[in-house]
């Protein structure tokens, strides 16, 4: 009896388009940006900084049935010097801003934040004065993912367009003037 075994052709694989650039028999030239905006974005390390609801919905999205490591955040690390995408799962209270903060500033550049649920987004629905209403408050935020909690799948779009806002930035963004005005209205040298 035969197996029923189905190969991938090409059909069913999605192609990466290849970045600008000039191509011709067994090579391949582009700039240099495009070329490390295509690494990088292909191969996020994630940490979480999950506190409540929405780090069950990222332990789904890390799961066998959404496996968020086929977008290139396959290690997942708990340390804040081996890690570059900070996602922010759950409410944060204002004694946790300030380690939250720590944590970011821990992170190696280029680094990048998500803020998955509503209460990272805006506090949600717990308007108090121990809840602090968006850690965009404490740290600069790349991505919101809006929900209470938000769905594996809106986690994965925000990783999606956290990959394209990766793949088109510039090398040299990160030390522009505005990039060191953000980073200094947040008090962070």
């Amino acid at each position: 009896m035969s197996r029923p075994v189905q190969y991938n052709t090409n059909d069913k694989v999605t192609m990466v388009d290849l970045p600008e650039g000039y191509a011709g028999e067994g090579f391949f030239a582009t700039s240099f940006d495009k070329f490390v905006g295509l690494a990088r974005k292909n191969s996020m390390w994630p940490l979480p900084f999950a506190t409540s609801c929405c780090g069950i919905e990222f332990m789904a999205t890390m799961g066998s049935n959404y496996d968020l490591a086929r977008f290139g955040s396959e290690r997942m690390g708990f340390t804040p010097r081996q890690c570059d995408m900070l996602l922010v799962c759950g409410t944060i209270s204002k004694k946790l801003g300030p380690v939250l903060r720590q944590v970011y500033i821990q992170m190696a550049e280029p680094r990048w934040v998500v803020a998955v649920g509503a209460c990272a987004c805006t506090g949600g629905v717990f308007d108090s004065y121990s809840v602090l209403q968006g850690i965009d408050q404490v740290i600069p935020v790349d991505v919101y993912v809006p929900g209470c909690p938000p769905r594996p799948e809106g986690l994965i779009d925000g990783v999606l367009k956290l990959q394209e806002l990766i793949g088109n930035e510039s090398m040299r963004r990160r030390t522009s003037p505005q990039y060191n005005s953000l980073m200094e209205s947040y008090g962070i040298q």
